[in-house]
């Protein structure tokens, strides 16, 4: 497992450093400006990820939170399980991530349904009855053409951000400490993130209008940065990931 230690200690040493983290959230900012001009100039074909239903979106970025818990939960378990405490404290902290997930997607689909009117084919505009709502619109054929926020925007960089704070520690972990399962869970953690970052990259260039990508993305910046780096750094928090405390006066 030689070349599993050395993808390992690679991406610990660049996650261990809080700037680095600070650039992901900046690199999605700037994907999210630079793919929209590229989607306004329509010089980009279409490919296999400008289908929406290509296996990546389908089963990985539909579910990702899903995906992300999935993971995130035993790598957390792994790396603080030796002060339950703790461990607790930081597991609070993806119930704070889910609440916020919930909050923000719901808040998308009311500002979808509040700005939003339905098309509906001439040929099937025989009902009479008025859509006033997604759900009823395209179950009567119809389209509808609200503002719709981006959401992969906001999942993708949001969970992409949490992925990279939680992951943070494992640079700290003596290799007597580590074994197998955790260096293939912080691998997955890993190939999780890039896949995120590609599919971003997909959504700024093939899907949405601008400002949908661009405040979908500011909302998954803010939230992590206001949790992350204000409140998990004050005592009634869930706490920031384990650091040495050399380490943390100088984040």
């Amino acid at each position: 497992m030689a070349a599993v230690d050395v993808i390992v200690d690679n991406f610990a040493a660049l996650w261990s450093k809080p700037f680095n983290r600070v650039i992901l959230a900046q690199i999605f900012f700037a994907i999210s400006i630079v793919g929209s001009f590229v989607n306004w100039t329509q010089l980009v074909p279409e490919t296999y990820f400008s289908n929406r239903r290509n296996v990546v979106n389908m089963y990985f970025v539909k579910v990702s939170w899903g995906w992300s818990l999935l993971l995130l939960t035993p790598f957390i378990l792994f790396t603080s399980y030796k002060n339950l405490t703790f461990a607790l404290r930081r597991l609070s902290s993806l119930v704070v991530a889910t609440a916020i997930w919930y909050t923000i997607t719901k808040f998308f689909s009311y500002i979808n349904n509040a700005t939003g009117t339905c098309h509906v084919p001439e040929s099937e505009a025989m009902d009479q009855v008025p859509h006033d709502d997604i759900t009823s619109c395209r179950n009567a054929g119809g389209q509808w053409d609200g503002f719709a926020i981006s959401g992969h925007s906001f999942i993708l960089s949001y969970s992409a951000l949490i992925i990279a704070e939680e992951m943070a520690p494992m640079v700290h972990l003596v290799k007597k400490n580590r074994n197998t399962v955790l260096d293939l869970l912080y691998v997955s953690l890993n190939w999780i993130v890039i896949t995120w970052i590609w599919m971003f990259v997909c959504t700024s260039v093939y899907f949405h209008s601008f400002p949908e990508k661009l405040l979908g993305t500011v909302l998954g910046i803010v939230p992590w940065f206001v949790t992350y780096r204000i409140w998990y750094s004050m005592s009634f928090s869930p706490g920031i990931p384990y650091q040495p405390k050399e380490q943390r006066q100088l984040a």
